[in-house]
């Protein structure tokens, strides 16, 4: 059964692409496509992250594992990286793609990377191979959280 509760949805079953919109199928296409490019040799888990801003540009990056465990960079901070890199700012959605086939979420360093860059509205998608398996505002995935505007003066 279908899970709704405020800020996010947990669906009972995967919602494949071609029961996406226009704009989460290319997400997940994007996120899927970069997945395949993932350097995961140690734990062989692979993920794709893509993120759209306002503009509609889409930026993706991969799990890149390392042999010093720390040293690696989950997916979603490639592609916010990459992103960040090009002088963008704003991401509008963020979507990943994860070996798992149960629902899994970005971790909790990954959340506030999100923040980072989340403006109003921002909406973040979790999907396993097969589709769609969880859609989160982002107070939703990171309540309460701590953010730029705690900084300035």
């Amino acid at each position: 059964m279908t899970q709704q509760i405020p800020d996010r949805t947990v669906y009972d079953r995967a919602v494949p692409p071609e029961e996406m919109d226009d704009v989460l199928r290319s997400l997940f296409e994007a996120a899927l496509d970069v997945q395949s490019r993932a350097h995961a040799p140690y734990s062989n888990y692979h993920v794709g992250c893509s993120v759209m801003i306002p503009t509609g540009e889409i930026y993706v990056g991969a799990n890149i594992e390392n042999s010093a465990y720390p040293q690696g960079l989950c997916a979603e901070a490639t592609a916010l990286a990459v992103m960040a890199s090009d002088g963008k700012r704003e991401a509008k959605f963020v979507l990943t793609v994860c070996d798992s086939e149960g629902l899994a979420t970005s971790c909790g360093g990954c959340r506030q990377k999100i923040r980072e860059f989340a403006i109003e509205g921002t909406i973040i998608y979790a999907c396993s191979r097969d589709g769609l398996l969880g859609t989160y505002t982002m107070n939703g995935l990171l309540p309460d959280s701590f953010g730029p505007e705690h900084l300035s003066s």
